[in-house]
């Protein structure tokens, strides 16, 4: 009679374990390596090649991303081959997306390129020619597609834009210290350039603070003069909502809330709406012109005489972007603001900013803002019409994904 003990039992058991755990690696890496997705594989004019994924083409220029290297941009001139696994839609010149909705006539599959054209893989077996790379106006993976034409980004998303910083600090015979700070956000919906625009949403805000202190003293003749301070304070808060009828023609509204102590203006509220056109859009500028109709409500503070007021006016603006060479970003906005119950109350305002580029999202900013308040009010002392700042600071530039 045999008799088995457990450590008998355990021990026999042990290669069966070993074989088992052994197949189950092997099978489980071999159907790991089947569910990876294949890398894309681009071939460049001399010979080197390079394993990742597709991004887009956009033009001429074509984004891969690699592990390696991470992302590039490259033309396609330098391009001999580019072979993908993933799905990508062809958009040629002759392409127009309207309503969110892919046309029929878009070619989606796997992509070879060669002797400059681009042949897709039909994913319905459907015969597609050869499209040439002078033709194709924007090569795009589908699901990029589908989620940009059809998708609303969340609340944090797709918001691109900059905040901006700078501090003063004096202390000697007189303390000053001053404040700049500017944030400034815009979300187009869709966010990518190869689709016309649906919405628009801008929001920003900007101040300006500073302060001249001088401690109290005893004068020559033994008089004790008291301290004294100089103070100024300037913002602006606005937020625009734009929805686009065409590509450059929108309907918007807008608010905007502006205070300036060294005009004696306590605070300037404007709610309205209107229309709005980009006149100008390309790689290098852009320019969007918009005129409004809107509620206006004006209050002083310090004033003679009492100067709130209630009025109906319009604002026209123009929006203005320049792409300048070494990254270099010029932008300037000019408005002006009638009142059609008071025209003497109305104001002119001019802003410019340069950004310089200095280290990954940091860069550095200097600009001006101009304002003219035509109806200041009477005080004692007697307040400039005009009102000029010059700024400086350090920037960050925000770029949230989608």
């Amino acid at each position: 009679m045999l008799t088995l003990t457990c450590r008998t039992v355990r021990l026999a058991a042990l290669p069966l374990i070993a074989i088992l755990a052994f197949f189950t690696a092997a099978t489980g890496n071999l159907f790991a390596d089947d569910a990876k997705p294949q890398p894309d594989v681009i071939v460049f004019s001399n010979g080197d090649q390079l394993s990742g994924k597709f991004v887009q083409a956009i033009g001429n220029t074509v984004t891969f991303h690699s592990d390696i290297v991470g992302d590039i941009n490259v033309d396609w001139s330098k391009i001999k081959e580019l072979h993908t696994a993933q799905k990508l839609a062809v958009l040629d010149k002759s392409v127009q997306v309207r309503n969110h909705q892919i046309p029929a006539n878009i070619p989606i599959g796997m992509v070879s390129v060669a002797n400059n054209q681009i042949t897709v893989q039909s994913t319905t077996n459907a015969t597609i020619a050869p499209i040439p790379i002078a033709n194709a106006q924007f090569v795009i993976d589908e699901t990029t597609l589908n989620k940009q034409l059809r998708g609303h980004p969340g609340f944090f998303q797709g918001w691109n834009g900059a905040a901006t910083a700078g501090l003063t600090l004096v202390q000697a015979t007189q303390n000053q210290y001053s404040f700049n700070g500017a944030v400034a956000l815009v979300r187009l919906v869709p966010t990518v350039s190869w689709l016309d625009p649906r919405n628009r949403t801008t929001i920003g805000y900007s101040q300006s603070y500073g302060k001249i202190t001088q401690p109290a003293y005893t004068d020559a003749n033994g008089n004790l003069v008291p301290s004294s301070y100089t103070k100024s304070s300037i913002y602006h808060a606005g937020a625009e909502r734009d929805e686009y009828v065409s590509p450059r023609f929108y309907f918007l509204g807008q608010v905007a809330f502006d205070h300036n102590y060294s005009q004696s203006l306590d605070l300037q509220q404007i709610y309205g709406g209107g229309i709005g056109y980009t006149a100008i859009k390309n790689a290098k500028q852009e320019l969007d012109v918009t005129a409004t109709v809107q509620y206006e409500r004006q209050t002083f503070f310090n004033t003679v005489t009492d100067e709130n007021q209630s009025l109906i006016g319009s604002t026209f603006a123009g929006n203005y972007m320049l792409h300048l060479p070494r990254s270099i970003l010029f932008t300037q906005q000019l408005e002006y603001i009638p009142a059609w119950n008071n025209l003497h109350a109305y104001s002119v305002s001019e802003t410019d900013a340069f950004g310089f580029p200095a280290y990954k999202n940091f860069s550095f900013t200097v600009g001006t803002l101009d304002t003219y308040l035509n109806n200041v009010p009477p005080t004692f002392p007697k307040t400039k019409a005009n009102s000029f700042q010059f700024t400086a600071g350090v920037t960050y530039n925000i770029k949230s994904s989608y």
